[in-house]
């Protein structure tokens, strides 16, 4: 009999399965939420600049031209800042810091399935309480003993906002770590930054990988306390951001008025985006994000999202309770976006 080494935990869960990246073929890419333009042309200048014989060093491990420019940037100090390989990276030290097992961690559903898998390898005590068909603030979210509240705002895969209000509420109750994580806020309005100068319990995650078009260089932030951050610090690898993702998030946030402008773009073909799938008969929240999502009763979601893979456009299904019925499509080019909707409309029309 095979002997299974690994500890029982690990044996009995599944692992996380990410969006599709097809290696080989044209596709019009609408399934994992990427910016369809690029990034800032300074970030690419830099990035030539910086492929010498440097490289053969190890990164600066604090980070510190990255920490200073977020400081400038959202008015934070740089010992309120922790930058990692991607927000995914953060979320993982943030429940190695605070979650063993058996303890509690909380968050809404549906949501970005990536929790799950982090409260897995901890062993923790997942509690999930269901959004309702609005994706507004569960009110019984609260648990005065969780370890970890993880909120999702803009969340995904809905797209909607929490109002600012519903959160800081929320950290003024809990008495555990509440981690608001805005992948998607820069495509919204406001966000949750300044709650890390009023309540000691609250660490905001952001990231490169959505509005700044750097998915690949893999680049996240998180704000707290200094003396919450200076406890992350012990975890995180220490040299867990290399040297060429440095140089491309300080050049990115030196030239911050490119993503504005790019944002401000995909919002622009959100609202298109969504006005096409009504007018094909699909229902769609409002969304705050890069992508929307749509529901539909007929034909089938995942016969149209099979339909439009074998036309080399992917879109997003979940195969799982209360999203089945549904689709879930980055916002792509005008261009993009225009062939997507004919596509549709033809298979709707079949």
């Amino acid at each position: 009999m095979h002997k299974n080494y690994f500890l029982p935990h690990i044996a009995r869960m599944e692992g996380y399965t990410p969006g599709e990246q097809p290696q080989q073929g044209q596709y019009i890419k609408l399934n994992t939420n990427e910016n369809p333009y690029p990034p800032s042309p300074l970030v690419l200048e830099r990035l030539q600049q910086a492929c010498r014989e440097d490289l053969r060093l190890y990164p600066d491990s604090e980070a510190s031209g990255v920490r200073r420019r977020l400081g400038e940037v959202f008015a934070v100090s740089p010992e309120q800042t922790l930058v990692g390989n991607g927000s995914d990276e953060l979320l993982s030290i943030i429940m190695r810091s605070f979650a063993g097992t058996g303890q509690k961690v909380v968050y809404p559903a549906p949501t970005y399935s990536y929790y799950k898998k982090l409260i897995q390898i901890q062993d923790a005590q997942e509690i999930v309480i269901d959004f309702d068909d609005s994706f507004s603030l569960p009110p019984d979210l609260f648990f005065e003993d969780a370890q970890i509240t993880l909120l999702a705002n803009p969340n995904s895969p809905s797209g909607t906002l929490i109002p600012y209000k519903a959160i800081e509420d929320l950290a003024a109750r809990i008495s555990g770590i509440l981690v608001v994580d805005e992948a998607y806020v820069d495509f919204a309005t406001g966000g949750c930054i300044d709650l890390v100068h009023r309540y000691s319990n609250t660490i905001v995650l952001r990231t490169m990988s959505k509005s700044f078009s750097l998915a690949s260089m893999r680049l996240g932030f998180g704000f707290a306390t200094a003396e919450l951050i200076a406890g992350l610090w012990k975890v995180k690898d220490h040299y867990n951001v290399n040297r060429l993702s440095l140089v491309a998030a300080e050049a990115a946030l030196d030239d911050i008025e490119w993503m504005r402008a790019n944002a401000e773009r995909v919002c622009k073909t959100r609202k298109d985006l969504t006005s096409g799938l009504e007018r094909l008969g699909f229902s769609v929240w409002d969304s705050s994000a890069n992508f929307v999502l749509a529901r539909i009763g007929n034909p089938p979601a995942d016969w149209l999202y099979q339909e439009l893979k074998k036309r080399h456009i992917l879109v997003r299904y979940f195969n799982q309770d209360r999203l089945r019925d549904c689709l879930r499509i980055s916002v792509g080019t005008d261009q993009e976006i225009e062939t997507f909707l004919r596509e549709l409309e033809n298979l709707l029309a079949s």
